[in-house]
């Protein structure tokens, strides 16, 4: 809580709540009014930490963030289906195992507010923002007093009521405006492409790479006075901006349907308009006789997608490619959030995109395609085919942001130069979002990633072994095209265009028709979870790492010598950071905050303690403060006021010979850098 905040005086120091809503209402599947209720989470067997959320009852959802033992979550015992509770977020959870001998979960209270000490101190229905505090070691015996608070609930019926054992449960951070999550800073880059098929396969490949830059950069862990267990910002501001209706959740109820509304605010929506992307876009060049070639289809594509399908026909028929049509739909499967004065019915749809463009910024995803706006004159400044990457946290220092700027950078001339491919099911690139999130995910934390980005060649790890192609399988249908090995020649095919299923591999080079695979397996077994460490600097004998692709580029490019300097303190700092030598910003600011000595491991961060830190972080961007830890031996030149303007450029006439004189005479006396020996004279 900042100074004054009557929030302090309404719950205390201690505790935090989470949620706008003081009504514990909800509507089951048949539009019924049904009452929440909080369910304590605790796997009653050795090993166990934890329950994977299902989609539906007895459908497991393996990757999203599952609650942990000690976690509360939200929801709703399901009437049709006993032993099962519907959650909030619209997952669900077993209350036992299948043989009923082991109990999951633990009723805390017969209703979500029963009363304020349990708003106070019972924790988040969106357990992957989950609040901490601190340290398991920071609680003491936290594991003795989860189960005594258990064995007391023996009673189904009986309240969770006892101060001494709620505090033992994980509290969360309570936060109730846009500005919770718009306030967030962040590093944001926007590449010109060639062409707008270059920018829709850099679009693709840096979607993947979103996670994976965002770990690295992680540098929030502070979220309203509150140390969180959470690095990353994403998921806050997915959160602050979301404005999906009941029914667009997948809920019954809620407010009637709105013609005014797109999809009249029942149409299924998955995500937040603030969230990863959920279609890749690239569909390959045009071929000669004007067909689109369908080089990426859609065994990628496996998230739901939701459209606008009256747009998506529109584009079709305009002769958009599918893919683009799908993803342009899907952005208007939501409103506009922001409109101007005079600019509305004023604007020609004909000559100018402001509406398109109102929509297109108010769909916040981790890429962001970005076709050019209109010219209006020939004077006007050219501007083509864009690809924004937007995932990465801002740094404390200029070095560490031009040092990730110039990374990804130099990545995407990687990718183009050396036509690599880091395509995975975009299922995984959630996967990979959420594990972002977690405490020091960079170090500690495992990312899906592609184990082969180019085609295989003889001698490497998997050539010569048999696999279905991703190319045989169409629109989740097995199609009619034989099984090959990576090291056949495509002619030896002998396919035709008079073949039914030979569609699906026009425009598709022959390497990639056949590779990149992984060993002895099919396109599902294309990728593997990395370490951080592994997917900068390179695994086994198959995999060479990003950093290591860098420097191969910049000798193809035959980089000078004085830009190479540079570039390989970046690209040793990145490696460091990957390798855990330096930590993130969002460790760095952990490790400050846990060694203050006015923290008292509860996860508040006082006043003082936000001011010793805002002073720190001050000093080190401005060169006044060391941060080994940090930066490693990278020494930051002070930032000073005096060299923040430059000096204009002055051609007032020097009015005396005798000072021009002095100066060139001066300046002659100077060695060359090539030829020491020469002397210069100069004569006016």
């Amino acid at each position: 809580f900042g100074k004054g905040d009557l929030s302090r005086e309404k719950y205390g120091n201690g505790f935090v709540i989470v949620g706008c809503s003081s009504s514990s209402r909800e509507f089951n599947d048949f539009g019924d009014p049904v009452t929440l209720q909080k369910w304590l989470v605790d796997v009653e067997c050795d090993g166990c930490k934890g329950l994977f959320y299902r989609s539906a009852p007895g459908v497991i959802v393996p990757d999203a963030d599952w609650p942990r033992n000690g976690d509360v979550v939200v929801g709703s015992a399901i009437p049709d289906v006993p032993g099962w509770i519907r959650l909030q977020n619209g997952y669900y959870l077993p209350m036992n195992s299948d043989d009923g001998k082991v109990k999951f979960l633990h009723k805390v209270s017969s209703e979500t507010h029963a009363n304020n000490q349990q708003k106070k101190a019972l924790g988040s229905e969106t357990p992957m923002y989950r609040g901490s505090v601190g340290n398991i070691n920071d609680v003491p015996d936290l594991k003795s007093a989860l189960e005594t608070a258990v064995s007391s609930l023996s009673d189904e019926h009986q309240t969770f009521n006892d101060e001494a054992k709620m505090f033992n449960l994980r509290p969360a951070i309570h936060m109730d405006a846009m500005a919770f999550g718009m306030g967030c800073c962040c590093l944001q880059i926007t590449f010109q492409a060639t062409d707008v098929d270059e920018s829709r396969f850099l679009y693709d490949q840096l979607a993947v790479l979103a996670p994976i830059m965002m770990a690295l950069t992680a540098s929030t862990p502070v979220l309203k006075g509150r140390l969180a267990d959470t690095d990353c910002r994403w998921g806050i501001i997915s959160e602050c901006v979301d404005d999906r209706r009941p029914a667009e959740r997948g809920r019954k109820g809620g407010p009637d349907p709105d013609p005014e509304v797109a999809g009249k605010g029942y149409r299924r929506l998955y995500k937040s308009r603030y969230d990863s992307i959920s279609t890749y876009i690239y569909q390959g060049a045009s071929s000669e006789d004007g067909q689109m070639n369908n080089r990426i289809l859609n065994m990628y594509n496996d998230i739901p997608v939701p459209i606008d399908e009256d747009k998506y026909r529109q584009l079709r028929e305009a002769g958009i490619d599918p893919l683009l049509s799908q993803h342009i739909a899907h952005i208007f499967v939501r409103d506009p959030l922001v409109i101007f004065d005079g600019a509305v019915e004023e604007v020609d749809d004909d000559t100018q995109t402001e509406h398109f463009e109102s929509i297109q910024s108010t769909n916040w995803q981790s890429v962001r395609w970005k076709p050019p706006p209109p010219r209006t004159g020939p004077n006007d400044p050219h501007i083509g085919w864009r690809t924004e990457f937007r995932s990465m946290e801002i740094q404390l220092t200029d070095f560490e942001n031009a040092a990730f700027t110039t990374f990804i950078t130099l990545i995407t001339r990687v990718i183009l130069t050396f036509d690599l491919n880091l395509y995975i099911p975009l299922s995984r690139v959630d996967a990979n979002m959420q594990r972002a999130h977690g405490r020091n995910a960079a170090v500690n934390g495992k990312f899906f990633f592609r184990r082969h980005m180019a085609p295989l060649e003889k001698g490497d790890d998997g050539f010569d072994e048999q696999y279905t192609s991703m190319f045989s399988t169409v629109n989740g249908k097995k199609s009619t095209l034989p099984t090959v090995f990576s090291g056949d020649d495509l002619s030896a095919l002998n396919l035709t265009s008079t073949d039914s299923d030979v569609s699906s591999w026009e425009g598709v080079s022959e390497k990639r028709r056949v590779a990149p695979n992984a060993s002895g397996g099919t396109e599902e077994n294309s990728y593997e979870e990395m370490t951080m460490a592994e997917i900068m600097t390179g695994k086994g004998d198959y995999f060479p790492g990003l950093i290591p692709l860098v420097y191969a580029y910049l000798d193809h490019i035959q980089c000078d010598s004085v830009t190479m300097d540079r570039m390989t303190t970046y690209l040793d700092f990145i490696e460091k950071r990957a390798t855990g030598q330096l930590q993130t910003p969002a460790t760095w600011v952990r490790n400050f905050i846990r060694n203050h000595e006015e923290y008292k491991f509860d996860s508040v961060v006082t006043d003082s303690i936000a001011y010793d830190l805002m002073v720190a972080c001050k000093d080190i961007g401005e060169g006044k403060r060391g941060a080994p830890e940090l930066l490693g031996d990278v020494v930051i030149k002070p930032i000073l006021a005096s060299d923040a303007y430059q000096t204009k450029l002055d051609s007032t006439r020097v009015v005396s010979n005798d000072h021009i004189r002095s100066l060139l005479q001066r300046y002659a006396t100077r060695k060359t850098k090539f030829d020491e020996t020469i002397a210069v004279e100069f004569q006016i």
